[in-house]
């Protein structure tokens, strides 16, 4: 079978914590999968750090890594605001406004596709209800350079696994990557997982027998 082109590894540089109060991560740094200066450059000015990168980095870096080049962002995005960000994109990622203004509207996603690499970035707008709020103000900082400071907001590993939970459960259980995420999460994570804040959610989301079942 014939291979396509290798893509260059990238690393993020939008993601850059300027606030000094941020703790370095204790985690070496880690490679982020794309580098396109339109991205680094508006999501940043437009947004501010509301934005983290989604369930699929975050699982891999809290857990046991598994091959993507596709970016997911979680940013906490208006209608309006999608709209100027995929203009803003122009020239260097295909997007389309209308597609973008209606599932921010509807509190969905969308996604944005890299020219150059074809590298797809899929938006997912924070939803609003108090798990998906209380996951967003968790954000971690995670380095991805080691060069330098450039970091990515990310999932803390307890809201990665509670996610991960909370997408098993709707899928009918039957997932079989859903469940090897949340296994690996929890065995590398081991005792730095805060299990009270686990159960606290997991109770409320209707997830804790997912939850006791994993960490057996």
């Amino acid at each position: 079978m014939a291979r396509g082109p290798r893509l260059p590894k990238r690393d993020l540089g939008a993601f850059r914590v300027e606030e000094p109060e941020f703790p370095k991560s204790p985690r070496p740094a880690h490679r982020f999968p794309l580098n396109a200066s339109a991205l680094r450059d508006e999501l940043p000015q437009r947004h501010g750090p509301t934005r983290l990168a989604g369930p699929a980095f975050a699982s891999s870096t809290h857990g046991v890594p598994r091959q993507t080049i596709d970016v997911d962002l979680v940013v906490q995005l208006s209608e309006s605001k999608a709209g100027e960000l995929v203009r803003a994109l122009q020239g260097e990622f295909y997007g389309d406004e209308a597609t973008a203004r209606e599932s921010t509207r509807l509190g969905g996603s969308f996604n944005l596709i890299h020219l150059r690499t074809g590298i797809k970035v899929d938006i997912f707008v924070c939803g609003p209800s108090a798990f998906d709020l209380e996951e967003f103000r968790r954000q971690q900082p995670l380095r991805i350079d080691a060069q330098s400071d450039r970091t990515v907001f990310m999932k803390s590993p307890e809201d990665t696994l509670l996610r991960k939970l909370l997408w098993y459960r709707a899928g009918g259980e039957v997932s079989d990557r859903q469940w090897s995420d949340v296994l690996g999460i929890v065995r590398t994570q081991g005792a730095r997982l805060d299990r009270d804040y686990l159960t606290r959610w997991a109770t409320t989301l209707d997830i804790l027998d997912l939850l006791e079942r994993v960490l057996a």
